[in-house]
Protein backbone atom coordinates (compact mmCIF):
# COMPACT_ATOMS: atom_id res chain seq x y z
CA UNK A 1 0.00 0.00 0.00
CA UNK A 2 1.71 3.69 -0.96
CA UNK A 3 1.99 6.26 1.34
CA UNK A 4 -0.64 8.25 -0.62
CA UNK A 5 -3.24 5.36 -0.43
CA UNK A 6 -2.42 4.58 3.32
CA UNK A 7 -3.28 8.29 3.59
CA UNK A 8 -6.39 8.07 2.00
CA UNK A 9 -6.98 5.45 4.07
CA UNK A 10 -6.64 7.24 7.28
CA UNK A 11 -8.66 10.27 6.20
CA UNK A 12 -12.08 7.90 4.99
CA UNK A 13 -11.45 6.17 8.66
CA UNK A 14 -11.91 9.81 10.23
CA UNK A 15 -15.07 10.62 7.96
CA UNK A 16 -16.59 7.76 8.65
CA UNK A 17 -16.12 8.40 12.56
CA UNK A 18 -17.24 11.88 12.52
CA UNK A 19 -20.27 10.72 10.84
CA UNK A 20 -20.90 7.51 13.70
CA UNK A 21 -20.13 10.15 16.10
CA UNK A 22 -23.04 12.37 14.44
CA UNK A 23 -25.37 10.13 14.06
CA UNK A 24 -24.64 8.32 17.75
CA UNK A 25 -27.26 9.46 20.74
CA UNK A 26 -26.39 12.84 22.33
CA UNK A 27 -23.99 12.16 25.10
CA UNK A 28 -23.81 15.68 25.87
CA UNK A 29 -25.22 16.96 29.66
CA UNK A 30 -28.58 18.48 29.08
CA UNK A 31 -29.68 21.14 30.69
CA UNK A 32 -33.22 23.21 32.01
CA UNK A 33 -32.45 25.04 28.82
CA UNK A 34 -32.77 22.54 26.73
CA UNK A 35 -35.80 21.01 27.80
CA UNK A 36 -37.62 24.55 28.05
CA UNK A 37 -36.00 25.27 24.27
CA UNK A 38 -37.84 22.10 23.39
CA UNK A 39 -40.79 23.25 25.18
CA UNK A 40 -41.62 19.63 26.87
CA UNK A 41 -39.98 17.00 29.25
CA UNK A 42 -40.29 13.69 28.53
CA UNK A 43 -40.24 11.54 31.39
CA UNK A 44 -40.33 7.52 31.68
CA UNK A 45 -43.06 6.44 33.80
CA UNK A 46 -44.59 2.76 34.96
CA UNK A 47 -48.11 2.49 34.64
CA UNK A 48 -48.02 -1.62 36.31
CA UNK A 49 -47.02 -0.35 39.43
CA UNK A 50 -50.67 1.56 41.42
CA UNK A 51 -51.20 3.48 43.13
CA UNK A 52 -47.36 5.41 41.71
CA UNK A 53 -47.93 4.51 38.18
CA UNK A 54 -51.18 3.31 36.90
CA UNK A 55 -54.09 4.04 33.84
CA UNK A 56 -57.04 6.35 33.87
CA UNK A 57 -60.43 5.48 32.20
CA UNK A 58 -58.88 7.38 29.16
CA UNK A 59 -56.05 4.90 29.06
CA UNK A 60 -53.49 7.93 30.04
CA UNK A 61 -50.64 8.02 32.71
CA UNK A 62 -52.61 8.76 36.11
CA UNK A 63 -51.08 7.90 39.72
CA UNK A 64 -48.78 9.34 42.16
CA UNK A 65 -45.60 9.37 39.67
CA UNK A 66 -48.01 10.68 36.60
CA UNK A 67 -48.77 14.11 39.06
CA UNK A 68 -44.89 14.50 39.83
CA UNK A 69 -44.16 14.87 36.48
CA UNK A 70 -46.71 16.68 35.49
CA UNK A 71 -45.93 19.22 38.33
CA UNK A 72 -42.49 19.05 37.67
CA UNK A 73 -43.44 20.15 33.74
CA UNK A 74 -45.26 22.95 35.63
CA UNK A 75 -42.47 24.09 37.62
CA UNK A 76 -40.30 24.61 34.47
CA UNK A 77 -42.92 26.16 32.41
CA UNK A 78 -42.76 23.10 29.57
CA UNK A 79 -45.35 20.05 28.67
CA UNK A 80 -44.96 17.06 30.39
CA UNK A 81 -44.57 13.70 27.93
CA UNK A 82 -45.47 10.69 29.71
CA UNK A 83 -43.91 7.64 28.04
CA UNK A 84 -44.87 4.15 29.65
CA UNK A 85 -41.94 1.62 30.45
CA UNK A 86 -41.21 -1.19 32.26
CA UNK A 87 -38.95 -2.56 35.49
CA UNK A 88 -36.07 -3.90 33.07
CA UNK A 89 -36.44 -1.30 30.30
CA UNK A 90 -36.85 1.97 32.26
CA UNK A 91 -33.40 2.65 32.77
CA UNK A 92 -31.96 1.66 29.34
CA UNK A 93 -34.73 3.96 27.88
CA UNK A 94 -32.54 7.04 29.86
CA UNK A 95 -29.66 5.91 29.24
CA UNK A 96 -30.06 5.56 25.21
CA UNK A 97 -31.76 9.38 25.53
CA UNK A 98 -35.74 8.15 24.87
CA UNK A 99 -36.29 10.28 27.89
CA UNK A 100 -34.79 12.99 29.39
CA UNK A 101 -36.01 11.73 33.37
CA UNK A 102 -37.19 8.96 34.94
CA UNK A 103 -39.99 9.42 37.52
CA UNK A 104 -40.90 5.59 37.50
CA UNK A 105 -40.66 4.63 41.13
CA UNK A 106 -36.93 3.68 41.06
CA UNK A 107 -35.49 2.51 44.39
CA UNK A 108 -32.43 4.02 45.33
CA UNK A 109 -29.75 1.62 45.69
CA UNK A 110 -25.75 1.26 45.12
CA UNK A 111 -25.88 -0.64 42.45
CA UNK A 112 -28.29 1.46 40.11
CA UNK A 113 -26.32 4.57 41.56
CA UNK A 114 -23.39 3.32 39.10
CA UNK A 115 -25.57 3.45 36.19
CA UNK A 116 -27.80 6.29 36.69
CA UNK A 117 -27.59 10.10 38.52
CA UNK A 118 -30.67 10.02 41.31
CA UNK A 119 -32.02 12.86 42.78
CA UNK A 120 -33.12 13.65 46.57
CA UNK A 121 -36.11 11.30 47.32
CA UNK A 122 -39.88 12.42 46.45
CA UNK A 123 -41.48 9.29 47.70
CA UNK A 124 -40.87 5.96 49.19
CA UNK A 125 -42.04 2.24 49.40
CA UNK A 126 -42.04 -0.44 51.90
CA UNK A 127 -41.34 -3.52 50.24
CA UNK A 128 -42.79 -7.17 52.18
CA UNK A 129 -43.39 -10.56 51.79
CA UNK A 130 -47.25 -11.13 50.72
CA UNK A 131 -48.83 -14.59 51.08
CA UNK A 132 -51.35 -17.10 52.10
CA UNK A 133 -52.67 -15.89 55.82
CA UNK A 134 -51.80 -18.53 57.95
CA UNK A 135 -48.70 -20.09 56.03
CA UNK A 136 -45.76 -20.84 58.20
CA UNK A 137 -43.65 -17.89 57.10
CA UNK A 138 -42.55 -15.76 59.46
CA UNK A 139 -39.65 -14.66 58.36
CA UNK A 140 -36.76 -14.92 55.39
CA UNK A 141 -35.44 -18.48 57.15
CA UNK A 142 -39.08 -19.69 55.97
CA UNK A 143 -38.83 -19.43 52.73
CA UNK A 144 -37.11 -22.44 51.93
CA UNK A 145 -38.95 -24.46 49.58
CA UNK A 146 -41.22 -22.08 48.70
CA UNK A 147 -42.28 -20.07 45.60
CA UNK A 148 -42.01 -16.81 45.53
CA UNK A 149 -42.72 -14.32 42.76
CA UNK A 150 -41.41 -10.95 41.89
CA UNK A 151 -41.30 -8.34 38.95
CA UNK A 152 -38.10 -9.25 36.66
CA UNK A 153 -35.20 -6.23 37.62
CA UNK A 154 -37.39 -4.48 40.67
CA UNK A 155 -36.45 -3.84 44.18
CA UNK A 156 -38.44 -6.53 44.97
CA UNK A 157 -36.39 -9.01 43.11
CA UNK A 158 -33.10 -7.62 44.54
CA UNK A 159 -34.63 -7.84 48.23
CA UNK A 160 -36.14 -11.35 47.99
CA UNK A 161 -32.59 -12.57 45.89
CA UNK A 162 -30.72 -11.11 49.01
CA UNK A 163 -33.00 -12.10 52.01
CA UNK A 164 -33.57 -15.82 50.64
CA UNK A 165 -32.13 -18.76 51.58
CA UNK A 166 -31.04 -21.24 49.56
CA UNK A 167 -33.95 -23.54 48.19
CA UNK A 168 -36.16 -21.00 47.75
CA UNK A 169 -37.91 -21.13 44.17
CA UNK A 170 -37.80 -17.17 43.04
CA UNK A 171 -40.02 -16.89 40.02
CA UNK A 172 -39.80 -13.94 38.29
CA UNK A 173 -42.17 -12.25 36.16
CA UNK A 174 -42.32 -8.93 33.42
CA UNK A 175 -44.13 -6.70 35.71
CA UNK A 176 -46.05 -6.67 39.02
CA UNK A 177 -49.45 -7.37 37.28
CA UNK A 178 -48.22 -11.31 36.51
CA UNK A 179 -46.68 -11.55 39.73
CA UNK A 180 -49.98 -10.60 41.56
CA UNK A 181 -51.65 -12.56 39.34
CA UNK A 182 -49.48 -15.85 39.68
CA UNK A 183 -50.45 -15.65 43.37
CA UNK A 184 -53.75 -15.36 43.24
CA UNK A 185 -54.03 -18.00 40.67
CA UNK A 186 -51.68 -20.57 42.79
CA UNK A 187 -48.81 -20.62 40.77
CA UNK A 188 -46.66 -19.49 43.43
CA UNK A 189 -46.63 -19.49 47.31
CA UNK A 190 -45.72 -15.92 48.06
CA UNK A 191 -44.73 -12.83 45.97
CA UNK A 192 -42.02 -10.15 46.88
CA UNK A 193 -44.38 -6.66 46.40
CA UNK A 194 -45.01 -3.27 47.51
CA UNK A 195 -47.70 -2.61 50.46
CA UNK A 196 -49.81 -0.74 47.38
CA UNK A 197 -50.02 -3.67 45.63
CA UNK A 198 -50.67 -5.96 48.71
CA UNK A 199 -53.57 -3.61 48.87
CA UNK A 200 -54.61 -4.01 45.74
CA UNK A 201 -54.50 -7.79 45.93
CA UNK A 202 -56.64 -7.82 48.92
CA UNK A 203 -59.30 -5.94 46.97
CA UNK A 204 -59.65 -8.77 44.77
CA UNK A 205 -59.86 -11.62 46.84
CA UNK A 206 -61.81 -12.91 49.52
CA UNK A 207 -60.97 -11.09 53.26
CA UNK A 208 -58.18 -12.92 54.98
CA UNK A 209 -56.81 -14.50 52.55
CA UNK A 210 -53.00 -13.06 52.11
CA UNK A 211 -51.28 -11.01 54.87
CA UNK A 212 -47.69 -9.59 55.08
CA UNK A 213 -45.63 -11.75 56.46
CA UNK A 214 -42.83 -10.12 56.73
CA UNK A 215 -40.77 -6.86 55.60
CA UNK A 216 -38.37 -7.38 53.13
CA UNK A 217 -37.01 -3.04 53.19
CA UNK A 218 -38.13 0.26 52.92
CA UNK A 219 -36.81 1.68 49.99
CA UNK A 220 -36.80 5.38 49.06
CA UNK A 221 -37.43 6.94 45.74
CA UNK A 222 -35.80 9.01 43.46
CA UNK A 223 -36.01 11.00 40.27
CA UNK A 224 -33.17 9.49 37.72
CA UNK A 225 -30.95 11.16 34.86
CA UNK A 226 -28.24 10.36 33.13
CA UNK A 227 -24.72 10.73 34.96
CA UNK A 228 -23.23 13.84 34.84
CA UNK A 229 -26.11 16.20 34.20
CA UNK A 230 -24.92 18.36 37.11
CA UNK A 231 -27.05 21.59 36.39
CA UNK A 232 -30.11 19.08 35.47
CA UNK A 233 -29.62 17.43 39.02
CA UNK A 234 -29.10 20.77 40.79
CA UNK A 235 -32.76 21.71 39.83
CA UNK A 236 -34.44 18.44 39.71
CA UNK A 237 -33.08 18.84 43.73
CA UNK A 238 -34.68 22.01 44.07
CA UNK A 239 -37.72 20.89 42.81
CA UNK A 240 -38.32 18.30 45.12
CA UNK A 241 -36.91 20.73 47.74
CA UNK A 242 -39.45 23.09 47.48
CA UNK A 243 -42.29 21.13 46.94
CA UNK A 244 -41.49 18.98 50.31
CA UNK A 245 -41.23 22.09 51.87
CA UNK A 246 -44.46 23.97 50.74
CA UNK A 247 -46.63 20.12 51.14
CA UNK A 248 -47.61 19.92 47.39
CA UNK A 249 -45.80 15.98 47.57
CA UNK A 250 -47.27 15.91 50.91
CA UNK A 251 -50.71 16.78 49.29
CA UNK A 252 -50.35 14.40 46.31
CA UNK A 253 -49.16 11.48 48.59
CA UNK A 254 -52.06 11.66 50.66
CA UNK A 255 -54.13 11.87 47.05
CA UNK A 256 -53.13 8.35 46.04
CA UNK A 257 -51.91 6.73 48.89
CA UNK A 258 -54.07 7.80 51.95
CA UNK A 259 -51.20 8.48 54.07
CA UNK A 260 -48.34 11.25 54.83
CA UNK A 261 -45.52 11.63 52.26
CA UNK A 262 -42.82 9.82 54.93
CA UNK A 263 -39.62 11.51 56.11
CA UNK A 264 -37.11 11.11 53.56
CA UNK A 265 -33.52 11.25 53.91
Amino acid sequence: MTLFTTRRAAIAALGLGAALTAFAPLASAQTVADIKKKGEVTIGMLVDFPPYGTTNAQNQPDGYDADVAKLLAKDWGVKATIVPVTGPNRIPFLLTNKVDLLVASLAVTPERAKQVQFSQPYAAATIVLYGKTGSNIKGAADLKGVRVGVARASTQDVAVTKAAPEGTEIRRFDDDASAMQALISGQVDAIGCSVTVAAQIAKRVPPNTFENKFTLVQQAMAIAMRPGQDELLKNVNEFVSKNTANGELNKLYNKWLQTDLPKLN
